[in-house]
This record gives structure tokens, sequence and C-alpha cells, in this order.
């Protein structure tokens, strides 16, 4: 078989009609890395929430332990301060940092980010900090992903696909959710759906979750037991549980932002608000440890007790609430995907019982109402309905209950949209570019030239400038070709290897840059 040379026409050509392939090939093995590194994080995570667990309940009593606890605490606190300032893009869930990336504003040193970020979530895990798995999972997902596209030298298009797979298959074994680690990747991540970026995110979070299921089970991660879907004559309710779950969702996404903002002008020194955090799980775990960790037990509660008192429920929502925005708004590696989901639970269980108390609904529909408050909070506070839908779905092992899933998120989802409220992801992505310096310019309405390569393939190739669909505010002001500089206008033809210069409004939106990237990529 002839071969040619590296970086001719033919090499590329060839190059071009294996690509497909080769995507497929690389999702395998993105996904088989960061399903790898997924699982241990997680079986690491569940052994150290069992641990505070198991010393939340020797302490109690004894003086001497309570304080040799408390200066456990400290020192877990103060190592993870330490490895938080030195790799500062731990901090939180990851997944900000994470898109951050795909848009080409971040750049993170996946060797660092990769250890620094297990070791500190799994000491939060040891103290008990109201935290999830699901982010860290997804960033170090993310981070394998560009940490073969380095070892590989990949191209940079390649490096961003890569780092899609990881956080697809980071999700999928976090959880044993395939689907919902394919939606989330593309809804919310890549905010793309390509053909050819589906193949590969599919190949990557299939592999993850079979990796995950081979070393914890088959069985969801909820063990709701549902008797019957939800009654028709029902779904009146389903719409004010929606709109309920979107005003609280919105409630939390203000509190949030407000946290950070609060510890950030606070007289600590940066990074001591961490300190606070572990020394309230130190206090938690002496009156209240279960809202200690995730909240999986939390769930658990509400499974094997459905007679639990509508006070009781309340104090431990409200409680898990204040613990989870210390938790982190404090900075500390950590997500917020778990702890939303519980609140979720406890507003639906709440609603429930006023629901069956007061209105006559039958009692065994309350897990079902659970389970779709679950739905509804996650699409009020990322604003990702159809992930939410799918993930709840996936964890809850079964499929009966995508339309009432549907109507509760959509409701939600409307609900924060008409209240002005931005998502959750988009607002800390938001605040890590201002705290990296870089600006969005919405104040000052600056202006950004951007320049692509017309990769070939592009459906852009031979088309004159104003046949395409450009990204809203993008400007195509230069086109180098063959070393000089062309005017363009509206009857300019496009070639394969011009250099397109686009004068974007920064004010607009960060992903302007990015949809002008895609346009110049490599054609669906």
């Amino acid at each position: 078989m002839r071969s040619y040379k590296r970086g001719s026409t033919q090499h590329v050509l060839g190059t071009a009609k294996k690509f497909k392939y080769v995507l497929v090939v690389e999702g395998l093995a993105t996904g088989a890395a960061a399903g790898l590194i997924a699982v241990l994080y997680r079986i690491l995570l569940e052994h150290a929430e069992s641990f505070v667990m198991a010393a939340a309940s020797f302490i109690k009593g004894n003086y001497l332990y309570i304080a040799g606890w408390f200066i456990v605490l400290l020192i877990l606190g103060f190592l993870v301060m330490k490895i938080s300032q030195w790799e500062p893009y731990i901090s939180g869930s990851g997944i900000p940092q994470v898109e951050g990336e795909v848009i080409s504003f971040i750049d993170q040193k996946w060797y660092r980010v990769l250890p620094a970020k297990a070791v500190s979530g799994v000491l939060c895990a040891i103290g008990g900090l109201s935290l999830g798995r699901e982010g860290p999972s997804i960033q170090l997902g993310a981070m394998a992903g560009k940490g073969l596209a380095k070892t590989f030298h990949r191209a940079k298009v390649e490096e961003h696909l890569l780092l899609t797979c990881g956080a697809a298959a980071g999700l999928s074994a976090a959880f044993n959710a395939p689907l919902a680690g394919v939606m989330f990747a593309l809804e919310e991540v890549h905010k793309n759906f390509n053909v050819n970026v589906l193949i590969s995110v599919m190949c990557a979070s299939v592999t993850g979750t079979f990796i995950s299921q081979n070393i914890f089970g088959l069985a969801p991660a909820f063990h709701f037991v549902v008797e019957e879907t939800m009654p028709l004559h029902n779904y009146g309710y389903l719409l004010v549980l929606g709109i309920f779950a979107g005003v609280l969702g919105v409630v939390y996404n203000k509190c949030t932002i407000k946290m950070q903002d609060t510890l950030a002008r606070s007289k600590f020194k940066p990074g001591y608000s961490i300190l606070l955090a572990f020394l309230l799980a130190g206090i938690f775990a002496l009156c209240l440890p279960q809202v200690l960790g995730g909240g999986h037990r939390m769930i658990e509660m509400l499974t094997n007790n459905d007679a639990m008192l509508i006070k009781t429920m309340g104090m431990l929502l409200v409680m898990k609430f204040i613990f989870s925005l210390i938790s982190f708004g404090s900075g500390a590696p950590g997500g917020i995907f778990f702890p939303l989901l519980v609140l979720g639970s406890f507003i639906g269980a709440i609603f429930a019982v006023i629901a069956i108390r007061y209105f006559g609904v039958s009692s065994m529909y309350m897990p079902n109402f659970i389970i779709v408050a679950m739905a509804g909070m996650f699409a009020a506070i990322v604003r990702a309905p159809i992930t939410g839908i799918i993930l709840i779905a996936e964890m809850c092992g079964t499929l009966t209950h995508l339309l009432p899933l549907a109507v509760v998120s959509i409701a939600a989802y409307l609900t924060a949209t008409m209240l002005n409220c931005d998502p959750i992801y988009e607002s800390l992505l938001h605040r890590l570019l201002l705290k990296n310096g870089v600006s969005t310019g919405e104040e000052k309405g600056e202006k950004l030239l951007v320049q692509n390569v017309v990769e070939l393939g592009s459906h852009i190739c031979e088309k004159k400038i104003c046949e395409v669909n450009w990204p809203r505010h993008c400007l195509i002001v230069s086109i180098e070709r063959g070393g000089k500089e062309i005017i363009p206008n509206g009857e300019t033809i496009i070639h394969c290897g011009d250099i397109l210069v686009a004068l974007l409004n920064e004010g607009d939106s960060a992903y302007v840059k990015h949809a002008f990237a895609k346009c110049c990529g490599v054609k669906e």
C-alpha cells in the first residue's frame, strides 16, 4: 500500500476519510481511561463517606474524641486549602472549568488537576462536606481525555472532542447512566450535536458505564418502589410541583452565588473559608449526621420511611440546603449535582405529603412525586431539562416516568427562565473567567478579533460569505489567503485553507467564539 508524505494533499484526504473511524477508537480509549478514573474515585468516596458516618457515631458522648475529631477536620481542611492553592482549577465542581476549556478560554494542566482533584475530593468526603461526586468525575474524565490528546499530539479540535468524551464517561461511570452522560456532554459541555461528536461521545459513555457496572453491578443508583405511574388526572399537581421547583431552583442559584460572594468578601484569608466548611461538618457530625456527605443516605431515609413528618423533612431540607451552600461556596473541590437532587427529593416528599393529607391523592404516588421533583430541580438549576429527564429515569431504573418527568421539568425550566435567572454553571463559568482576567466585556461593550482556519471538509468551503449562516454578531472583516490579505464582501467565495478574521462582540456570549470555530471546522 502506497504511503504519502505527512502533510501532503493525499495524506490529508486519506486522514479525512478515516476520521470517523479514528473518532470511534479515540472515544473508546477515552471512555476506558475516564471510566477507570471515575470508578476509582467513586470507590474512594464511598469508603470515605462510610468512614465519616462511623466516626460521627464513634465520637458521640466522648469529649476527648470530639476534640480529636475537630483537630483532624482542621488538618483535612488545611490540606485541601493548600492543594487548592497549588492548583486553583480544582475548586468547585469542575464543570465550569471543562466548559471554559472547550471554548478555549481556559487551559488546565491535566497532570496537575487529576491528582489534585482526586486527593482533595476524597479529603472533603472524609471530612463529611456536602458535595457531590459527579462534577469532579466529569472534570477528572475530561482531564483523562486531555491527557490522551496531549500524549498522542492530537489537534486542538480533537483535544476538545476528547475532553467532551471524557466528561461523558465520567458522568456515566459516576451514576451508571450512559444516556445521561451523552446528553450532558452534548447539551451542557460541548453545546453541539455534530454527528461525529455524537458517535465518539456515545462510545466513551458506554465504555465508562460498562466499566462502572462491572464494579458496582447493574442496580440503579436509587431504589424507589413505584407501584403505578402517575394517573393523568393528577397532572395538575405535577404542574404546580414544577412551578414550585422552578422557584426554588432560582432561589438555590441566587443563594449559591451570594454565598460565594459573602465568603469571598469575608475577613477570612483566601482559602480559609474551606476550614469553616470543615468545622461546620464537625458540628453537624455531632447534632445532625444525616446531612453529611453527598446525601445518598438522606434519599434512603425517604425510601425506607414514608411516614416521616413534614417538620422533620423540612428541617433536614433546610439544614442540607445551608450546609451545601457553605460547602460549595467555600471553594472546596466537589459538585452540587447530587446535593441538589437530594434537595429535590425532599421537596417532592413534602409536596407529596401535603397532596396526600389535604387533597386526597393516594399515598402510593409519593415515590412518583419524589422522582419527578428531582428532575424539576435539576432543570431549574442547571437548565438542561433533557439531561435531567434521562438522568433521573436511568438512576431510578425505569422509563415509565418519562411523561411526568417531562411535565415537571418543562414547568420548572420555564419558571426559572421567566424569572430571569442564569443557569448555575453559566454563572459559575462567568465568575471563573472574570477571576482569571478574561472579561466578557458586558460593561464596556468591547470588541474582539478572532481568527480561524477553514478546514478541509468544512461546510462553508466554496460558499459565498453571504450564503453562510454565521453566529449572531459575528462579522468577517478579513481573509488571509496565500500570505495576502483580502478585504471581503458578501460575494467573496471562501476556500479551504483560508484564515478568516472575525469581529465579535464580547458582550454577547462567550460561545460566539466557539460557534465561529465550528463554522470553520469539519463538515458534519
